[in-house]
């Protein structure tokens, strides 16, 4: 499992998840063409409607090596509460979605909904490709709707070396505070990464 870089790496993964807000998934997008810094998104695929019209934009900079997309399942389902077929269909769907829109595979990261996860899950997605189970040690706490105020909070307190941070393409709350978590990263000298950089994986290599 992944939660971190190697001890003493400088590199922070901004991973975001999700994406039921339509304008988090442009402002993360804005964000990323704007200020030039690596995201790594893993979507699901129920929520196609805001990241399909995006498509195109995407895979420019999937292209370059700035944004990766990983595998967090079509549907957000718990995994633990799920039987073996369920999860292999789930996981499958997400990645035919993923392929077709954004033209890669997300193998072999896949982050499992809630972190939600263990030996029985792990050897199902193992089978499918997804080596890597990402998980994280740092959050900005906005899965839903967060005080301003907090969400900066644990920015500071995660935006840090090494760091798998999680954040989420569902809360408006964020968008007025990218500049921010931006303005931390460069204050700190850390390098941003997407976990193939951070893990020295590709497409080709798994």
């Amino acid at each position: 499992m992944l939660y971190a870089a190697a001890e003493g790496s400088r590199q922070i993964a901004l991973t975001i998840d999700d994406g039921y807000s339509d304008d988090c998934v442009e402002g993360y997008l804005r964000f990323a063409e704007q200020s030039g810094i690596p995201v790594t998104f893993l979507p699901n695929g129920i929520y196609a409607d805001t990241w399909d019209p995006r498509a195109e934009r995407l895979r420019s900079l999937i292209e370059t090596g700035q944004v990766q997309i990983g595998n967090h399942t079509m549907s957000h389902l718990n995994l633990l509460e799920s039987d073996n077929a369920t999860i292999r269909a789930d996981i499958e769907a997400n990645e035919q979605w993923i392929q077709r829109v954004f033209g890669v595979t997300a193998r072999p990261y896949l982050r499992p909904p809630y972190g939600a996860r263990d030996d029985r899950t792990d050897r199902i997605a193992a089978d499918l490709g997804y080596t890597r189970i990402t998980m994280w040690n740092g959050t900005l706490g906005d899965s839903g709707a967060i005080d301003p105020a907090v969400l900066m909070d644990l920015a500071r307190t995660h935006v840090q070396p090494g760091a798998i941070v999680l954040g989420h393409a569902n809360s408006p709350t964020v968008l007025g505070l990218l500049d921010g978590v931006r303005d931390l990263i460069i204050e700190r000298d850390l390098q941003p990464v997407t976990l193939d950089t951070m893990f020295g994986t590709s497409r080709a290599q798994g």
